[in-house]
């Protein structure tokens, strides 16, 4: 976001109950599953869901058994689709299972033998950002987009307003001065609930428990507009009003469209997919670089070749905000971060069960212990290696 003077910049999220957003779960609750009993499982896993139906596809390599059906039916119901007259439920939907063996000449240049280093496991760009927005070094419009999605996600399972249900969308517009974030200019949130709820009442409680929660006050004015369930009524949700295809969130998972995006998604792919692994190497690397003081904004490029084990390129913006020059950050980079596939893995602690939980709200800007690309432990070698 290179924009000065005052602008609006705008982002989104969506809760789990979202049909894309499923179908991500899905995708990553089999990965789960395979990576506890085979940390060297190879999986790409695609989820696609409509009314009644799940339909996974895509390619597993692994010394473990998954019972997709288990998988696909718990993950359903924890995400709330619990009942048949939501129109898509745990019980009744069918699942139908079309997985087959990663391709041989795939395995033949990323796995690691005696004459051959584990090289990527696709050719690909991958993008990090930090930034010095909020305290999670994070775009501010995404951030808030995530914890009014989080948000409503708590009052329905909490009961605090028992007649939402899992769907749900919101959507943050921040007014900038300059760099600097100054005030909410809009919020949009739909949220699907049952046939009783009066829109009046339930616009109300919205605002109360949902957006006062999570907006401070001193961001809204008299002029920030507010848009609940704008259409009037969201009682149909979810497979049953629209289908839901794994990967259909890449913006929304990583920075709200600051920044740039290679194209890959996330979800469903074990680390030895730079997609997935490369893009939280990079947002490690953007954002302890920021904590140190480098640059109070950075994005970084990776870019890599099937079979090969470095990057073919690295690249990095600092927006003009860095302390030292873009070939020194370049060359921190290099010294302090380990990009080959298997570095990136052994560094970040990859190959575990850790990734159903980042299949919504967001891979960035979290706190759990699981998430290490977000840890700032580089940041004081960093800072004595920039002499800052």
């Amino acid at each position: 976001m290179s924009k000065q003077g005052s602008h609006l910049f705008t982002s989104e999220s969506v809760t789990e109950g979202h049909p894309d957003k499923v179908c991500d779960q899905i995708s990553d609750a089999i990965l789960d599953d395979l990576l506890a009993q085979d940390p060297q499982s190879r999986v790409a896993c695609e989820t696609l869901v409509t009314t009644g139906l799940v339909l996974i596809a895509g390619e597993i390599t692994t010394n473990g058994y998954c019972e997709f059906q288990k998988i696909v039916r718990s993950t359903v119901k924890e995400i709330g689709y619990t009942s048949a007259k939501y129109g898509f439920d745990y019980e009744t939907c069918s699942v139908i299972s079309t997985i087959h063996e990663q391709s041989p000449d795939i395995a033949m240049g990323v796995d690691e033998t005696e004459d051959h280093e584990q090289g990527a496991g696709d050719q690909g760009i991958m993008f990090g950002y930090a930034c010095r927005e909020t305290e999670e070094f994070m775009p501010m419009p995404i951030m808030m987009s995530h914890k009014l999605a989080r948000r409503l996600a708590q009052a329905r399972k909490e009961k605090i307003l028992e007649y939402l249900r899992p769907d749900g969308k919101t959507q943050v517009t921040i007014e900038y001065d300059g760099k600097i974030p100054k005030r909410v200019e809009a919020v949009v949130i739909a949220a699907q609930h049952n046939k009783d709820v009066e829109m009046n009442e339930f616009r109300e409680d919205i605002k109360e428990v949902v957006i006062k929660k999570i907006i401070p006050l001193e961001m809204i004015d008299k002029k920030t507009k507010i848009h609940i369930n704008q259409t009037g009524r969201f009682e149909q949700g979810g497979p049953l009003a629209d289908s839901g295809l794994t990967g259909r969130k890449i913006i929304v998972d990583t920075y709200g469209g600051v920044g740039s995006h290679g194209g890959g998604c996330f979800s469903g792919k074990d680390p030895s997919k730079v997609d997935r692994s490369g893009s939280y190497m990079a947002r490690y690397i953007a954002k302890n670089m920021v904590a140190a003081g480098i640059a109070d904004k950075l994005e970084v490029q990776l870019a890599y070749a099937i079979g090969v084990s470095h990057p073919v390129s690295i690249m990095v913006d600092s927006f003009g905000t860095s302390q030292i020059s873009e070939d020194k950050i370049k060359e921190l980079i290099r010294a302090h971060f380990d990009l080959t596939p298997k570095g990136m893995i052994t560094s970040l602690n990859l190959l575990r069960p850790i990734y159903k939980q980042t299949a919504c709200y967001g891979h960035f800007g979290r706190h759990e212990e699981e998430f290490t690309w977000e840890r700032l432990d580089k940041v004081k070698a960093l800072k004595e290696d920039a002499s800052l």
